[in-house]
């Protein structure tokens, strides 16, 4: 077989193109002129295709676009030094060096062997700036056959092993979590997986996500050189990872710079000085392993740890009041209904029931009475768990007093978080203490426990109860006294928080603000505020799945056969009030699809204000309509607010397919 890259194939401080379409045509074009390929329009499909799928720009100004192609004859490397650089979608900018690697259809898995063996030789910055200061392609040639086929030291004692453990291929372990664990776990896992294959990593991941996860195997945890955690929410029993370096991050880092982190890891396996696991274990929401990160990410991790922790509550204390509207209507008593009848002697059929019966009637009123209790449990979650995030197991009981507390002092979801905060820091210093070993045993199951929360409970009863009491209660007389005009403002402004980042720390915020002021919500009133914005929040959070959907129907052109197969289940996902179904659009086009998606998201929220529109469940999509008030608007808002953003983002993204001419 011929050499992978001869000097024709190498193009020195070239102008090929801004973009990487550009750059791959010629490139493709310089392949197909060495006969190499058949089809340089061909070649330049498959590997365009394979860049839609994921950027192969690195960090560097490096860039590794390749394919396997029909059009291939023989694999091929071809290489360009580019003056100007070209956007391969790197995050740190554009590349100026760029390897094209082309493979027959069926060479198996010879495309990836050179890749990871190219990958591994570009994060050298020897052989990179090697590339830049080379004088002529037959340099180039020879700096690219060192790495591809390093000549062997036959005369060398063979009992030397130095070098074969040099180049051992490094061993990473990784945990990724997001707060919902739907969609962004896995795509960080995915983004970690194709990095480590394309820098020649042995690497196994374990999503800690909502459909559980395999854990990794000890025997793989006691292998690994280095541990990543991408993590929003934590690790679970981080404790097997003890004594492991440890790069931490948010889950969005990995989706974004995945071979950056791979490096980072590199580089503490082989720091002695490198950050690792505590031997006790992190706790689950990342206070431990992120020792040495900023203080806004372990903010942040416990935060959306309380969030994560309190969704089920609200899910289902959320389906259960919903069903109770259904079967006995929205203005029934169900406490009294229980304490005066039976299942066997059933109350008189409700009058705003969906459906007249006296026995679902009584069904009913057993939905309303458990889904209060569940929606009770809202802000001691939150509390509880934040503190769980920050202090482990100590923190659990502090936390849920301090968010029960809150709840009865009348300072709602602020006061749950602040008293979540407080008590987790409490715990968390008395938990760094080095108590003798007669009392160790007893600091975290009631010392820690005991102290925290007449410590964390005096503070919020004496000093802060009345301060944030006056705050929510200044909130909540604003939202009752707002004008239609305000009302809409409110609309449009939840509706782009909503949108801003899919499920992300801006749309939880909005989110948690319209589920704690509904567990408040006299829900008998059909024209609550907290009702109304309620209703604004879960509108403007279907917009986007339905609308990227409504966007590959329309264009399915300008979208990759993967984000087509997204856009079918992306209805489903849209409809249910999942805006995580708009994430992998995202990943792949923010700059088209987020303003897009927070366009049509803020015009639903309007809509839905100004419709007067309410909503007493706080999940569900339209399969809980039967909980929506003024109903019409409802689907209007939907609708219209679909429309507008799947017409911008069409609009955009066909802005951005003009056409690049192939140079033959």
């Amino acid at each position: 077989m011929s050499s992978l890259l001869t000097a024709d194939l190498v193009s020195l401080d070239a102008d090929l193109g801004a973009e990487a379409r550009e750059v791959i045509a010629q490139l493709a074009a310089r392949v197909a002129a060495a006969d190499r390929a058949t089809d340089a329009d061909g070649l330049a499909a498959d590997a365009l295709a394979r860049e839609e799928k994921s950027a192969t720009g690195l960090p560097g100004g490096i860039a590794i676009p390749h394919c396997r192609s029909a059009s291939v004859t023989e694999p091929t490397l071809a290489f360009a030094r580019l003056e100007p650089k070209a956007d391969f979608g790197a995050p740190d900018g554009p590349a100026d060096l760029v390897f094209m690697i082309a493979a027959p259809e069926g060479a198996g898995s010879e495309h990836l062997t050179l890749l990871s063996s190219l990958a591994r030789a570009l994060v050298r910055p020897d052989f990179t700036a090697s590339l830049r200061e080379a004088s002529d392609a037959d340099e180039i040639v020879a700096l690219v056959d060192g790495v591809l086929a390093p000549a062997e030291k036959k005369d060398e004692p063979a009992a030397s092993a130095k070098p074969a453990e040099e180049e051992a291929a490094l061993r990473v372990v990784a945990v990724t979590a997001c707060p919902t664990g739907i969609a962004h776990t896995y795509m960080a896992a995915d983004a970690l997986s194709q990095a480590a294959e394309a820098a020649g990593v042995d690497f196994q991941v374990e999503p800690q996500g909502s459909s559980g996860s395999t854990p990794l195997t000890p025997d793989a945890i006691a292998a690994a050189d280095a541990v990543i955690f991408a993590t929003d929410v934590g690790v679970r029993d981080e404790a097997r990872f003890a004594g492991k370096p440890v790069v931490v991050s948010g889950v969005k880092r990995a989706i974004n710079e995945p071979a950056a982190m791979l490096e980072e890891a590199r580089a503490a396996a082989a720091d002695p000085n490198a950050r690792r696991v505590t031997a006790t274990g992190a706790s689950p929401g990342g206070a431990d392993e992120a020792e040495g990160a900023s203080f806004g990410l372990r903010l942040r991790q416990w935060l959306l740890t309380g969030v994560s922790y309190m969704i089920p509550f609200v899910a289902a204390g959320g389906l259960l009041t919903a069903l109770g509207f259904l079967f006995a209507g929205y203005d029934t008593d169900g406490a009294k209904i229980l304490s005066d009848f039976t299942l066997f002697d059933p109350p008189p059929a409700a009058e705003h029931a969906a459906i007249s019966s006296g026995w679902l009637t009584y069904i009913g009123a057993v939905c309303l009475v458990i889904g209060s209790y569940a929606m009770a449990f809202l802000i001691p979650a939150l509390a509880g768990y934040i503190a769980y995030a920050m202090a482990d197991r100590p923190g659990i009981a502090p936390g849920f007093v301090m968010g029960y507390l809150a709840a009865e002092a009348g300072t709602g979801f602020l006061g749950g978080i602040v008293g979540g905060l407080l008590a987790g820091a409490i715990a968390m210093w008395f938990a760094r203490l080095s108590p003798p070993r007669w009392l160790a045993g007893l600091m975290p199951v009631v010392i820690i426990p005991l102290v925290t929360t007449l410590v964390a409970g005096f503070i919020m009863m004496v000093v802060l109860r009345k301060p944030i009491a006056a705050a929510m209660n200044g909130l909540e007389d604003w939202l009752t006294g707002m004008s239609d005009g305000s009302a809409v403002l409110l609309g449009a402004i939840l509706g782009l928080m909503m949108a801003v980042d899919l499920g992300g720390p801006v749309n939880k915020a909005a989110y948690l603000f319209a589920t704690a002021g509904l567990a408040g919500a006299d829900l008998s009133d059909p024209d609550s505020p907290q009702m109304q914005i309620m209703a604004a929040v879960m509108i403007a959070g279907m917009v986007p799945p339905l609308a990227m959907a409504l966007s590959t129907l329309l264009r399915p052109a300008l979208y990759t056969e993967g984000e087509r197969e997204n856009g079918k289940a992306a209805w489903l996902l849209g409809a249910a009030f999942i805006s995580e179904g708009a994430i992998p659009f995202a990943a792949a086009d923010p700059l088209r699809v987020l303003p897009s998606m927070m366009l049509g998201s803020a015009t639903a929220g309007a809509i839905a204000m100004a419709g007067g529109v309410t909503l007493g469940a706080p999940h569900g999509g339209v399969f809980v309509f039967f909980a929506v008030d003024q109903v019409l608007w409802f689907f209007v808002a939907i609708i219209v607010g679909m429309v507008v953003s799947a017409l911008a983002v069409t609009a955009l993204k066909q802005l951005g397919q003009a056409k690049t001419p192939v140079v033959a």
